[in-house]
């Protein structure tokens, strides 16, 4: 990608022209894709000044996805502005899905559900063995039930696609017609909200003049970030992504990104090549496991939440944020001049966590 000066200069061998021509085609090629409007979309991309000045690194950006709107918003709208119309285009009148107990993404699907006026059954999973009532009880599982969602509990380690399955044959017996959605919306069809995110970062970036070097995320179940690798394939951009895992292995991470991003492509038939190498995710900052605090990721949180007035949420965003900073200091951007962080919303999530963060239930 050109710098700053050539995506503002007339005379830059056509680089903002041929950018723009990339992203009219991903829009032309999206738009082929059935999908029903959920979010407040462009979201911002913000500069992070103070947080910038307080690492010493690169200029820091984040990207306001915690701004879709949906029930206090997330990425997962993205997602599911084309699962939900895919159900919708099928019939659906039931919606079943799963996560873990503070799911982010089982809030967004209740919310969605009840705005279109779909039934919405929730699975969670238990991955924590927590049994703090703020946890089961609080947060997104409030919200869940709030929307009217059904929702109940499995125990770690079940085999939750096969749960949704066993739901929605009895739901068929009772005459109701069930849609699944995969845990975090990571299917072909969910990954085109991400996909659609990478072209209007791209754009965003072109109108404010803005190189962008490299783009950072919290990495879950794959679908972020396997549709901002066909996103940011299909459009030939260079931004260097990285993705903080917060649950598996770095290379079960990196392969089940790289096998949604293929699959991805090949859905959208669009052709493009996804290099392995071009998948990258740093899975050094899970800490004792999926949706468990640790030091790092509450340090994070407090230095945002007072540098930026920013609130990320603990199981994601926390621990991508505790990654990023970390390996600015670690020397791992030199070089780059902008990095932006995908906030991905859930700070709903934080009233799951109230003890974590080491303050006093008591004014002074």
């Amino acid at each position: 990608m050109a710098n700053t000066q050539d995506m503002t200069d007339p005379n830059s061998n056509g680089v903002p022209d041929m950018a723009k021509s990339l992203c009219k085609d991903l829009s032309i090629t999206l738009a082929k894709f059935p999908r029903v409007a959920l979010g407040h979309l462009p979201t911002p991309l913000e500069p992070m000044d103070r947080l910038s000045e307080e690492l010493g690194g690169p200029r820091l950006w984040v990207k306001r996805d915690d701004c879709t709107g949906l029930s206090s918003g997330g990425n997962k709208t993205r997602k599911l502005e084309f699962l939900m119309a895919d159900a919708l285009q099928q019939g659906a009148d039931t919606i079943i899905t799963q996560g873990a107990t503070q799911s982010n993404h089982a809030r967004q699907t209740a919310a969605a559900a009840a705005k279109l006026g779909l039934a919405c059954h929730i699975l969670l999973e238990d991955r924590t063995g927590s049994d703090d009532p703020s946890y089961i009880l609080n947060g997104n599982v409030l919200l869940d039930r709030l929307h009217g969602a059904s929702v109940s509990k499995r125990g770690g380690g079940a085999d939750m696609n096969a749960e949704m399955e066993a739901l929605a044959e009895t739901l068929l017996k009772e005459g109701k017609r069930p849609y699944i959605i995969p845990g975090g919306g990571s299917n072909p069809i969910g990954a085109l909200g991400y996909v659609n995110c990478a072209r209007e970062l791209a754009e965003q970036a072109i109108h404010m003049g803005l190189k962008i070097d490299a783009l950072v995320h919290a990495t879950g179940s794959s679908g972020t970030q396997a549709g901002l690798v066909a996103g940011l394939a299909a459009i030939q951009s260079d931004i260097h992504l990285l993705g903080i895992g917060v649950r598996a292995p770095q290379e079960k991470q990196e392969s089940m990104v790289h096998d949604l991003a293929l699959r991805t492509a090949s859905y959208m038939g669009t052709g493009t090549e996804i290099p392995r190498d071009s998948v990258r995710a740093n899975c050094d900052y899970v800490g004792p496991g999926y949706g468990l605090a640790t030091d790092g990721m509450i340090a994070a949180l407090k230095l945002l939440a007072q540098t930026e007035g920013l609130l990320f949420d603990p199981v994601y965003s926390g621990k991508g944020l505790d990654g990023l900073i970390d390996q600015i200091r670690k020397g791992y951007f030199d070089g780059m001049e902008n990095v932006v962080f995908l906030h991905t919303g859930g700070s709903a999530a934080l009233f799951g966590y109230p003890d974590s963060f080491g303050l006093p239930g008591y004014l002074t």
